[in-house]
């Protein structure tokens, strides 16, 4: 098994466990890797903001319903935002991928002190991936 093979299965082991843990059931969840444009075109259509984001989650089941979502990540953003904030390219998008995962769980960040829950919930769960590799 290689490297990335290894910390492919690691993060879907943790992402299963974070859902887990927030007390949703997952029937399938898809991560789609895409460039800021592609991710620009979905933000204008689906929620008319005219930015560049570095994630997009789209809920597609029903409440109660095990969960089946999408998490749109632009690689593009999470290179630039990891420049930024002088962060590792991998912590980075570790970090977008869990921010999906908790939108698909109920989380919201459309207010401050959502957006300050959310943070704080998602910098927990990516200090405890960093145990967990």
């Amino acid at each position: 098994m290689s490297k990335q093979q290894f910390h492919r299965r690691a993060l879907k082991k943790y992402l299963f466990l974070l859902f887990e843990k927030e007390g949703k059931i997952i029937d399938r969840i898809d991560i789609i890797f895409c460039t800021d444009n592609f991710l620009l075109t979905l933000n204008k259509r689906y929620l008319n903001h005219n930015w560049f984001t570095d994630t997009l989650t789209f809920l597609l089941s029903s409440p109660k319903e095990p969960l089946v979502g999408e998490i749109y990540i632009s690689v593009d953003r999470v290179k630039f935002n990891s420049k930024e904030l002088s962060a590792a390219y991998k912590t980075e998008l570790i970090r977008v991928i869990i921010h999906g995962c908790l939108h698909l769980c109920g989380y919201s960040d459309k207010s401050k002190s959502q957006a300050r829950n959310m943070e704080n919930l998602q910098e927990n769960y990516l200090k405890n991936w960093g145990c967990f590799t």
